[in-house]
């Protein structure tokens, strides 16, 4: 995706800052989340978990099909039916009427009205199973869950909400789902126990042996119905090679911070599969057009096919398998799965094959060919959307809430005017799925208020990706009232750069959200690749559960307080630099900080890394380094804790990246004033700071690419599989695609990242062989050697090298030299 353009104290004393009230009482019998069965490798079936899918006896309590038109919180439908191998007939289960409670329910179809007030639980019986919240409670804390006690109320009118209450060693939590639940346990830790279980990072080890006593009772309602999370590009540059664990961890932290809507792409590539098999194309032609697992997504935007590939069935096979296993834990845990639904996306030669099945040109995206767009005025456009939602019913079950984006990013409608096309795509999603949402991205010149007044804005929902981005933005009147989420991008490629527009959401969000007529009804946390600014992810989703302006300055304290585990000056002097410094960026221009020049393509003038990141710092670099030093001074006792570490990694790798800012420029005045003794000092400088960042990067998992590229390999059985996942996973994060699109496009390093391996063996390496030939001009006087880093950096994405996949080192010792090597900050003197 590329930018757009422009359109404390203790815990006890903290409980005061949240409303109190009288314990609630609600009888439950906990059920156990029972182990998830897996599918065997030989296997050519792609079936319904017999222990986590909807339609199966454990899971009376779930639900897969919106159907009720009177109460959209109530769902009621047959669940999907397993898979059977391709060409085999398919064999049905028999037929369950799943009703599911409103508490289950996300409100994914009530946009414009209230819902109906939930039905109060018989109190014979609990409004859901909590099975699946204890069973994540146990994942999560695994010596303290059974100190908690969930329980499960019905969703009333206003909303989610859950209370916290109990005594020493007792805690007990209410909520209306069971990710609300998590979201109490998520409340009572961070306010209550003062530790934090981030994302990444986390500080339970702090626990004491006996949880303490909550203060009181404390409710805490949701301020927004729809708690949204995932890019579309999160698959991308996140892993799309990740296993089961890994999600099944993801989703824990999400339901844990209260989200309650996340985007599932996983084996969407298996649905169009077997689409497009009805209507005359060969399975060659079609594992030839699907790219490989890194790319897909933006081929699911429509931007680009092939390139990857080809994928090979039991690839198809094995993706739809973990895409309905995580569909099927978030039904688990009463969080809507959401899809992507069809919107005309065809392989080539469509209307060879369908003459009566026109298509438009849609040109290209970045040096990519995109996919032509089957016009959806045409009579083939709902019979192949049709044979989509019949397929993806097959393997994932039916959902309330479908993302599509017409157009994205340049796609040309020719001859089709919008309204027309959006009426129609509209039409197939609710002929398939009656009352399900069709999801926007708010991104660029999207959506149009042609699509937005052509259809029924109730079934319309809208995540913002440039809420915090640009300044004077009025949704209710660009988007006609159409309803949408507050939402953020504060990451773009996966880059491992920190910071966040965070004081322009604190002040933000409250004052859309409060104002006349507004139509915010939710959040959207949408980094295009995650997995690293926790304090980003923590106090952004913390907004969907606050009713009242959230004080920036406070909230940072305490998440100092809890981040390690415990108090501490030095934690709580870091955060405060941290938070007026990378956390404090404004609104106006961009939505993430600048990348690193380590991880740019070499040049003396070079600004970014990325072609579409800011050129310049964002913030006072100051700040960082001197966060980076008082990190460094805390307490011992609380540097044990896993969040500590990660930390102490980041927050040096930031300050050395940083420092190439100021370092290149004094490379080029040394090479452009012919000094060669200087330029050979500070260019030794440069590589031994890159040589350090790497000994750094690897004392932590998080920052390796050993894991990365392993993951890929696990999903080849062969050689040449094998081969194929580790050139998808290599070149998404260097040149990103063939040489058009990576030169002319621009796309190459648009997923730059400081990682152990990628910055010895890539950057470092890059970096090395351009100074070296500068060197060279210096002493013969001749123009440096031209170098076709296409060709170069391409050649590393076919290699087959594997690297540690284990970190080594002492994180808070690297962190140390690292302080050491930097110059001291040049720090502005008071009044100034």
């Amino acid at each position: 995706m590329r930018p757009a353009p422009r359109p404390r104290s203790s815990g006890a004393g903290r409980a005061d800052r949240w409303p109190l009230l009288s314990g609630l009482a609600c009888a439950s019998t906990p059920l156990p989340d029972r182990a998830v069965g897996t599918v065997p490798s030989a296997s050519r079936t792609r079936a319904v978990d017999p222990l986590d899918g909807c339609g199966t006896p454990t899971h009376i309590n779930e639900c897969s099909v919106s159907k009720s038109d009177a109460c959209p919180h109530h769902v009621l439908g047959k669940p999907p039916h397993p898979y059977p191998g391709r060409g085999q007939t398919l064999r049905s289960l028999r037929s369950w009427i799943v009703a599911c409670t409103a508490a289950l329910a996300v409100p994914a179809a009530v946009l414009s009205t209230p819902a109906a007030p939930a039905e109060a639980a018989p109190s014979d019986r609990p409004a859901f199973a909590p099975g699946p919240a204890e069973a994540a409670l146990r994942r999560l804390l695994p010596q303290h869950a059974g100190q908690f006690d969930l329980v499960p109320v019905s969703r009333p009118a206003s909303g989610d909400y859950f209370t916290v209450s109990g005594t020493m060693g007792h805690v007990r939590i209410q909520g209306t789902s069971p990710a609300v639940l998590l979201s109490g346990v998520n409340r009572y830790l961070k306010y209550t126990a003062e530790v934090d279980i981030g994302w990444p990072g986390d500080s339970t080890s702090k626990l004491p042996k006996k949880l303490p006593a909550p203060s009181g009772t404390v409710r805490q309602d949701a301020s927004v119905p729809h708690r949204f999370a995932l890019n579309d590009t999160d698959d991308g540059y996140s892993g799309a090679y990740r296993n089961w664990a890994s999600y099944e961890k993801q989703i824990d932290v999400l339901a844990l911070h209260g989200v309650n809507e996340v985007f599932v792409q996983m084996g969407a590539d298996a649905v169009y599969y077997d689409t497009f098999q009805e209507f005359g194309y060969a399975k060659k032609e079609l594992t030839s057009w699907i790219p490989g697992p890194a790319h897909q997504p933006w081929w699911l935007m429509q931007n680009m096919s092939g390139f990857g590939g080809p994928v090979t069935e039991k690839l198809l096979d094995q993706r739809a398998a973990l895409g309905r296993r995580i569909a099927d834990r978030l039904r688990r845990l009463g969080m809507t799965p959401v899809l992507p639904g069809y919107y005309g996306t065809v392989p080539p030669g469509f209307t060879d094959r369908n003459p009566t099945g026109p298509v438009v040109p849609q040109g290209g995206w970045v040096g990519f060919e995109r996919p032509d767009w089957l016009d959806p005025r045409s009579e083939m456009f709902p019979k192949v959307a049709e044979a989509f939602y019949r397929h993806q019913r097959k393997l994932f079950g039916d959902c309330a809430m479908y993302k599509m984006d017409l157009l994205h990013e340049g796609g040309r409608p020719g001859n089709v005017p919008i309204a027309d096309a959006a009426k129609a795509v509209m039409n197939a999603l609710q002929t398939a799925h009656p009352g399900a949402t069709w999801v926007l991205l708010g991104w660029q010149n999207n959506p149009s208020t042609q699509l937005i007044d052509a259809v029924d804005k109730s079934k319309l929902f809208i995540v913002d990706g440039l809420a915090d981005r640009y300044n004077g933005l009025d949704r209710e009147a660009a988007w006609h009232g159409a309803p949408y989420a507050f939402g953020t991008i504060p990451n773009f490629g996966g880059h491992t750069t920190i910071g966040a527009n965070t004081a322009v959401w604190t002040a933000r969000f409250n004052e859309w959200r409060t104002k006349p007529n507004s139509m915010l009804q939710g959040i959207a946390y949408l980094p295009e690749g995650t997995g690293g600014n926790p304090v980003a992810y923590e106090l952004f989703t913390e907004l969907a559960w606050r009713t009242a302006p959230l004080d920036h300055a406070a909230w940072f304290a305490d998440y100092a307080e809890r981040r390690y585990g415990g108090a501490d000056p030095h934690a709580a002097r870091a955060w405060e630099l941290l938070r007026t410094g990378p956390y404090s960026t404004p609104s106006g221009t961009w939505s993430e900080s600048q990348d690193s020049l380590f991880t740019a393509r070499p040049g003396l003038t070079v600004g970014t890394a990325a072609s579409w990141s800011p050129s310049s710092m964002r913030y006072d670099a100051t700040t960082v380094q001197q966060a980076l030093t008082e990190l460094l001074r805390v307490a011992p006792d609380l540097r044990k804790s896993d969040a500590y570490r990660f930390d102490v990694v980041d927050v040096a790798r930031q300050a050395l990246a940083n420092r190439s800012r100021t370092l290149l420029p004094q490379i080029k005045s040394a090479y452009e004033g012919k000094d060669l003794a200087l330029y050979r000092q500070r260019t030794t400088e440069w590589k031994q700071d890159l040589a350090l960042l790497d000994r750094l990067l690897a004392t932590d998992r998080r920052f390796m690419l050993g894991p990365w590229l392993k993951d890929a390999n696990s999903w080849g059985s062969t050689d040449a599989e094998r081969a194929a996942a580790e050139f998808d996973a290599r070149s998404v994060l260097t040149t990103w695609g063939h040489r058009s699109g990576s030169e002319s496009g621009g796309l190459h390093d648009y997923a730059n990242r400081e990682w152990s391996g990628l910055v010895s063996d890539f950057y470092a390496k890059r970096w090395t062989l351009y100074l070296d030939s500068l060197d060279t001009a210096l002493v013969t006087g001749q123009p440096p050697a031209a170098i076709d880093w296409f060709e170069r950096d391409n050649a590393w994405n076919l290699e087959l090298k594997s690297y540690p996949a284990k970190p080594t080192g002492d994180p808070v010792a690297l962190a140390e030299t690292v302080r050491a090597a930097l110059p001291a900050p040049v720090v502005p003197a008071a009044g100034d």
